[in-house]
């Protein structure tokens, strides 16, 4: 007896070293790769930001000038000016105002996927929004310049390349990410919310309104701003529709800039390591402090939504 279970102990001992070698292997594995992104992030972090401090430490460029004053010249040789306010302005505008346009619409039909028409509305809009998502960006601002800005220019006003234009290819842009959480946000609230206010009186729309909203609160805003940090770091498609000026929009008809556009615009015009080029650093330094913003706050309301 000893000796015909003595295979089989020995295939135990061996299964049980090959599964303790797998999960080794595995773990060994996830954590390079953790290690990987985390000295990625830094290694990003720390190349942009010495970058982004060369045109104050080594050119001489004053900060405050640089995020307030609204003359963009560097290529004038007697007085060059760098102030980036006018496409500071034009970032957070555009951005701004697409989520204005797309938090409302991305939210009611998350609540029309879940508390509408549950069995069918998805059908609809799932598919709608995948598209929407598999479509590059040039091809959006492709579609914004040759009908958007025309059409824009002829019942609108203005050039057609304007701040509205930017604004609502960007909300088309963001739609599917706020539709997408928003819709996870609602269908993760418990049913004894619509029960329990059903039990009381409530009618579907006040459900909606007074309990289920309100409970996914944190959750929709931070759909909103996840779509606000997709849109801030835009570049090709807004490029393409926004007019690239280098004054402050004085109305939502007005061509504008961003960001991004100078960046994209500028950067294989320059020398680098040249002042101009250490400004355009500078921009992109900005950009990423603002994807950090982004962060913390969509890290706050996480925190608020496991309150």
């Amino acid at each position: 007896m000893e000796k015909s279970s003595l295979p089989v102990r020995e295939r135990l001992i061996k299964s049980n070293k090959t599964r303790l070698n797998g999960e080794v292997r595995g773990r060994v594995l996830v954590t390079l790769c953790a290690i990987i992104m985390i000295s990625a992030t830094i290694a990003i972090t720390i190349f942009l930001s010495t970058k982004g401090l060369q045109s104050f430490i080594k050119n001489g460029v004053s900060p405050i000038e640089f995020l307030t004053s609204t003359n963009w010249n560097p290529t004038d040789p007697e007085s060059p000016m760098y102030g980036a306010l006018p496409f500071i302005f034009g970032s957070f505008a555009v951005t701004m105002l697409a989520a204005l346009v797309a938090a409302p619409l991305g939210i009611g039909g998350a609540i029309f996927m879940t508390e509408i028409a549950p069995s069918w509305g998805k059908k609809i809009l799932q598919p709608v929004i995948e598209l929407l998502v598999g479509i590059p960006s040039v091809v959006y601002g492709f579609i914004g310049l040759t009908v958007l800005v025309p059409f824009i220019r002829e019942h609108v006003g203005g050039l057609g390349f304007s701040l509205l234009s930017g604004t609502i290819v960007l909300a088309i842009m963001i739609l599917p990410t706020v539709t997408t959480i928003a819709t996870d946000a609602m269908a993760t609230l418990p049913k004894s919310l619509r029960e329990g206010s059903y039990a009381l009186g409530a009618t579907r729309w006040q459900t909606i309104r007074k309990v289920l909203v309100p409970a996914a609160l944190p959750s929709l805003l931070t759909a909103v701003v996840l779509g606000m940090a997709r849109a801030f770091g835009e570049a090709l498609a807004v490029q393409m529709v926004i007019g690239n000026t280098r004054i402050i929009p004085e109305s939502i008809i007005d061509p504008a800039g961003t960001l991004t556009t100078i960046i994209t615009l500028n950067m294989g015009h320059t020398t680098y390591g040249s002042i101009e080029n250490n400004t355009l650093w500078s921009m992109g330094l900005i950009l990423l402090v603002m994807s950090f913003a982004f962060i913390l706050l969509i890290r706050y309301l996480s925190s608020r939504r496991k309150i």
